[in-house]
C-alpha cells in the first residue's frame, strides 16, 4: 500500500482545519487550493482518506459522490478520518453505526444522520475518537485528530507522536516543566 494520505476537500471546506475536482477549491474564508486528484483520477492505493470539515458537506449533490469512496476505503481497511461537519456526513450515511465516535455534538449527528444514524450509545464527548481505523473529531479537535491519525499511520513511535502533540497543544514551556 502506498504511504499517501488523501485529503478530500469540498467547496466551502474549513481551511482552519487544514477536492474532488482538479479545479481550484475555495475554503469558507476564501483560501484557494489546487487539488492533485479529481473523483475520476483518485488512486486506488493509499494509506488514509481524510475528510476535511466545512460547509460543503451540506451540498448533497457534491457530498453524496463521496459515499462510495468512503465505503470502498472502509471495505479495504484504509484509515478514514472525518473532522467537524465531515463526521456528521459519516453519521448521515450510517458509517458511524458500529463504532465509537465523536463530532460536533450528539445533537448535530442526530440531526444530520436522521434515521440513518443509529449509534447514539457509541458517541463520545471527546475532541477526537479512533475506533476500527476510523477517526472522528469535532471542529476544535484538530490536534487530537492529527495525533490519532498519526498513531494509526504509525508515522513515528507513540512516544514521539505524543511529544509532538503536547508541544503543539501546550507549548515549549510546558514540556520543559519537571526536567
Amino acid at each position: 500500500m502506498k504511504n499517501e494520505v488523501l485529503y478530500l476537500l469540498l467547496n466551502n471546506y474549513a481551511d482552519h482545519e487544514v477536492a474532488p475536482t482538479l479545479d481550484a477549491v475555495r475554503s469558507c474564508s476564501g483560501f484557494h487550493t489546487l487539488p492533485d486528484y479529481s473523483f475520476d483520477t483518485m488512486p486506488d492505493d493509499y494509506a488514509a482518506l481524510v475528510l476535511i470539515g466545512g460547509f460543503g458537506w451540506l451540498d448533497e449533490k457534491e457530498a453524496d459522490k463521496v459515499v462510495p469512496i468512503v465505503r470502498r476505503a472502509i471495505e479495504k481497511g484504509i484509515i478514514v478520518g472525518a473532522i467537524c461537519n465531515a463526521a456528521s456526513f459519516l453519521a448521515k450515511h450510517g458509517f458511524l453505526n458500529e463504532i465509537k465516535h465523536t463530532g460536533n455534538g450528539l445533537e448535530q449527528l442526530q440531526l444530520w444522520g436522521g434515521s440513518n444514524y443509529t449509534n447514539r450509545a457509541g458517541y463520545r464527548n471527546e475532541q477526537a475518537v479512533s475506533d476500527n481505523r476510523i477517526v472522528t473529531a469535532n471542529g476544535t479537535g484538530y490536534l487530537e485528530f492529527a495525533k490519532e491519525l498519526l498513531l494509526l499511520l504509525e508515522n513515528d513511535t507513540p512516544e514521539q507522536i505524543d511529544m509532538f502533540y503536547r508541544f503543539n497543544k501546550l507549548g515549549l514551556a510546558a514540556l520543559s516543566v519537571g526536567k
